[in-house]
Parts: structure tokens; sequence; C-alpha cells
């Protein structure tokens, strides 16, 4: 008797669960323009196509009326209450009159950019998992920039491992590929960049029990959904100096590599870059690796995007002893140097809050910087090459150090935005750390093996302001002018957004929405909404008015280390909502 297929067992785990795949609509829009490979590259100013809003994910909107003169006269003219609970860190888009927005277990709606009103709404059965695999479902509870638009459709991940695609007009389910298995723990958190036709995704779930030996950067196009090609981010065959950087550990016995943040892309070059987490299990003392770097964790892949073969790879913490994920956005920037153009890729890569600025082409290192307190890195040489501080790993069962930044960061999720007015990376982090200590743990289906034991976090010594934003300077070699610091009692909780207007927005665990001047750090505006500010804060433009997008909800940037701020209660609700500003009309 044969094994019924993956997809024969999703469907049986659907109809246990009852449920069904519905999609309803309040008002189907029959005009809808397709969204071009060319408008993703170059997005009309009004608009917000893709996670970043563009493909380099810089975080920058032109949109220049809502400014450092005006910005003080933002009024709310519509909200809307999420669709579902949970860790809130969504990121809306808005094309052609119609902001779509993701939340929790994968709900996509589809609003009226003008008026707030409920245009469709897209509710996916999702598999039925057992009760007791823990970390698994708490992954469908964290949701982040699950969809891309694409043409006339929403690309849609999901939490257990399907590629979904649905008409952006009416949200009418087109067609669906289960990608990875997810009952051996797979699952996306993260939505896909769309290029030429091919859907780039990147899966989470590779620190649970049973995705042992892979962890995978994927095409597939978009058309048939078949896949093109896949990057194992910790096995792969075609380097060999990858397989000896994990010591005895065979593929069998190795996690973790996870890319839990989406790409960019050049297209001058045809090239995506995605970002990786650390090792698993989380201590090398566990994972058996010794002192090897355990490649291609923590590192920067530089992927073709056609043929799915590596180009270059640049590591940014290795032997990573501590869950200090180095995955976060990847930033594309051009500068002058020598009367030529300097193609950079910048990043606050990982939870240590270390910025490194490499040549996008080349991979080679460029500059670095410390920006908040870091105990994890010793030093960086001239080369690039990154040494772990040995004192801070664990030698034996029990021992105990007191690793900064945390397990939180740092630098998280929240991605920083670059201003091309000012050639300045702002970035959101967070001053922490927290005491570590290896344990022996028994893996289990669905469950993390991160075997360590982690104790609350705290500031480091002599810090008192949890929450930081920072300016840094871009240029080929590292400034001799620092940028501006703005520092607080309570942590940034969402994405920043640059604009045209001269200014720097987002949130925090105080529930407060704030714009800053990018010149200056001076906040020169802020509301306070009903829960932690969280996702990514977003802009655009209709009918001649500038809006702003704010979403807010329950955060574990937050929750983790509300105890730097007592005086700062968080809500016990979760409040999962955006509110949409503009400035008031012209009489």
């Amino acid at each position: 008797m044969s094994k019924p297929s993956l997809a024969a067992m999703t469907c049986a785990a659907f109809a246990l669960a009852g449920l069904s795949v519905p999609s309803h609509a309040q008002g189907v829009r029959e005009r809808y323009e397709p969204v071009t490979d060319q408008m993703l590259r170059d997005p009309p100013a009004a608009e917000w196509l893709s996670w970043r809003r563009t493909i380099d994910n810089q975080g920058y909107s032109p949109l220049a009326q809502i400014d450092r003169e005006t910005v003080g006269q933002l009024q709310l003219v519509w909200a809307w209450p999420m669709a579902d609970v949970g860790v809130q860190e969504t990121a809306p888009l808005m094309h052609d009159g119609i902001l779509f927005l993701q939340t929790n277990n994968n709900i996509v709606q589809a609003l009226d950019a003008r008026t707030g009103d409920l245009i469709w709404e897209y509710r996916p059965a999702l598999a039925k998992i057992p009760a007791d695999w823990s970390y698994q479902a708490y992954q469908s509870r964290r949701q982040k920039n699950s969809i891309a638009l694409y043409e006339d459709s929403v690309v849609l991940t999901t939490v257990d491992a399907r590629i979904i695609i649905l008409d952006a007009r009416t949200g009418e389910l087109r067609r669906e590929v289960q990608a990875l298995d997810y009952r051996k723990g797979y699952s996306y958190t993260v939505g896909p960049l769309v290029v030429n036709g091919k859907i780039i995704s990147a899966i989470s779930g590779c620190s649970t029990a049973g995705s042992a030996g892979g962890c995978y950067i994927m095409a597939h196009d978009f058309k048939t959904l078949k896949e093109l090609w896949r990057v194992n981010t910790i096995d792969d065959p075609a380097n060999p100096a990858q397989g000896r950087s994990w010591g005895e550990a065979p593929p069998a016995n190795r996690w973790g590599g996870t890319p839990w943040a989406t790409g960019s892309y050049d297209p001058r070059t045809n090239t995506t870059f995605w970002g990786t987490g650390g090792p698993g299990p989380y201590s090398e003392l566990i994972r058996g690796t010794g002192k090897g770097n355990v490649l291609y964790t923590n590192s920067t892949l530089a992927i073709d995007a056609d043929t799915g073969k590596i180009k270059w790879y640049y590591q940014h913490l290795p032997r990573d002893n501590w869950d200090l994920d180095s995955p976060f956005e990847r930033v594309l920037v051009d500068v002058p140097e020598g009367g030529k153009m300097r193609r950079l890729m910048i990043s606050v890569a990982g939870k240590n809050g270390i910025f490194f600025a490499l040549d996008r082409d080349t991979g080679k290192y460029l500059w670095s910087k410390d920006t908040v307190f870091q105990n994890s890195v010793s030093r960086i040489d001239p080369d690039g090459t990154v040494h772990p501080n040995e004192a801070m790993i664990i030698k034996a069962l029990g021992e105990e150090v007191n690793i900064c930044t945390s397990i939180s960061g740092g630098k998280l999720w929240q991605a920083g935005a670059y201003s091309p007015l000012t050639g300045q990376f702002y970035v959101p982090l967070t001053e922490a750390c927290n005491t570590i200590s290896a344990t022996q743990t028994k893996f289990t289906t669905g469950n993390i093996i991160a075997s360590m034991k982690f104790g609350p976090r705290t500031l480091p010594e002599g810090v008192t302001d949890a929450g930081l934003v920072e300016a840094i300077n871009i240029g080929a070699r590292k400034p001799s002018v620092e940028g501006w610091k703005a520092r607080q009692r309570t942590v940034p909780t969402s994405s920043l957004l640059a604009t045209g207007g001269g200014l720097v927005i987002g949130g925090d665990a105080g529930r407060f929405v704030k714009a800053w001047d990018q010149k200056t750090g001076v906040v020169l505006w802020q509301q306070r909404l009903n829960a932690p500010v969280g996702g990514s804060p977003m802009t655009y433009e209709l009918d001649g008015e500038q809006y702003l997008v704010v979403p807010t909800g329950y955060s574990v940037s937050a929750s983790s280390i509300a105890a730097a701020f007592p005086e700062t209660p968080l809500p016990s609700g979760a409040g999962n909502s955006i509110f949409v500003f503009k400035l008031p009309a012209k009489k």
C-alpha cells in the first residue's frame, strides 16, 4: 500500500479541522492595473508595492506633502482592527487605491485605501497541528510581511509551508503549491520577493527537530508554481569548505541558517541578497561543531536569481553560541567614490547590532561599526574576518555567561530605512543583555532545538535608556562624522519609514508613533495609540493627499524587556489595528 502524498495529507488535515478555504467580497474592483517588474523596480511615488516599498529594501518614500512643517497637523481619518490576535509584525501594501493587509494565521484583507472599507477577505484553511508542537504553533502567531503583489495577484506564503496565489481584485484562490513539508516543522513566516516571473521565498522552522539538514531559499515559477531552484543554507554540496565548517556534525545533525527576513534584488546584476540566522543547537558545546564557523549561518548570500548559484557569501558572526541571528534586511544603496558609484549592501545584519557595509558586486568587506553595547564579537579585521569573543563561549554545562546583546537584540526584525536626502541609514535598536547557559534536552517534533536556558533581559551596566534610534552616515569608507542618536526609555517596536518630507517615522513600546527630523533626530510629532506600535509603517498618496499608515498590536519586542521601563506598563490586550492619518483638507 503506497503512502498518501503530502498534498493528500494536507487536505485530510483540513477536513479533520472542519475548515474550508473561504473568500468573501463586499465589493469587487473591476479595474486593477497589473503590477509589472518595471513597477516593482521603480514604483509610482504614490504607492507602496513591496515590503520596504522598493526591492532594494530602502524603506523610503519620496512623498513630501507631510514634511517637517506640516507633520504636526496630522489627523486620524480611519482605523481598522486586524482580523486576528497574536504577535503583530505586519507590512501593509497599497496599489491602485487598495490597501492590502495580512495578519496572523495568514488572513489577507483588501481595504479601500481612502475609506478603510473592506473589499474582500481571504482566510486560508491551515493544516491542524498537534497541541504539543509549541514552537511551530507560535510561528503561526507571528506573521510578518507574508504577501507580495505581482501582475493582478497577491502572492501569499503560509505557516504550513504553502505558496498561494490570490486574485487581487476578488481574493479568490487561483493556485497553490506545498513548497515544503510542514510535518517536519517547515513554515513560512515572511513573504516572498517576486522578480522576473519568479517567486523567491525563504523558509522558517529550520530550528525545529524534524527539519535537520535542510534550510532553504527557493524560487518557484509564478505561472506554474514549479520549483526552479533551491539553496540549502546549511548543506551545500558545491562547497566542501561549507561542510567542513560544521566539524563532526553531519547534515542530519545540523539546524539553523534560517533566512527569516525577506531579501532584496539588484536588477543590474540579477542578484538577490538574503541573510541567514544562527546555528542550532545554539551552543557549540551541544551541537558538536568545535571551533567551526558553521556556514552559511549568520551570513549574507548573494544568489543568481536565474540559477540559484551562490555568487559570494560573507559571514557576519562565525561560530555563533548565543542565538544572535543575522537575517535582517539587506539594503542596497549607491554612493559616489572617486568619481564613480560604489554599489553597497548595508545592514545591521544581526541581533548584536553591528552595522556592515559590503561591496554588493564582490562581497568585499568595506567597514563596520557597533551601534549598541555588545560583547559577542571581540574584533573585526581589516579584511572583514569577524572574531567571536571566546570569553563568552560556554565551556561546560551549568556555566553561565552574561551576553550582550540579548536574544531579542540589539537589532531585531524591525527594519531600518535609508534616505537618499541625507545619505543616512536609520535603525531601531535596543540596549539589552541576558544570561545564558547550555542545557541537554530531548528534541521533539514541532519544537525548537535550542538547548539553551535564557535569563531575563537586562540593561548593560551604566545604561538607563533601553531604546535607541540611530542615524548612520553611509559611504564606501567609514565616515569621520557620526550621525545622530535618539535615546529613550522604551524600546522601538516597529520598522522605520523615511520620507521625502525629511522625516523618519516609527514607534515604540510606550504606544507612541513619532516623526523625527532626518537631519537632527529631533521629535517633530508624536501621537499615542492603543498598543505598542508594530509592523512596518508606510505611506501612500491618493487624490493629491498623502496618507500615513501605522500598525499597532501585541509585541514580543516590547514585552521581552518591559522590566527595563516599569513606569510604562504594557496593555493587557492585543489591540492589533492599523491607524491611518493625513493632513486636514485645505480650505
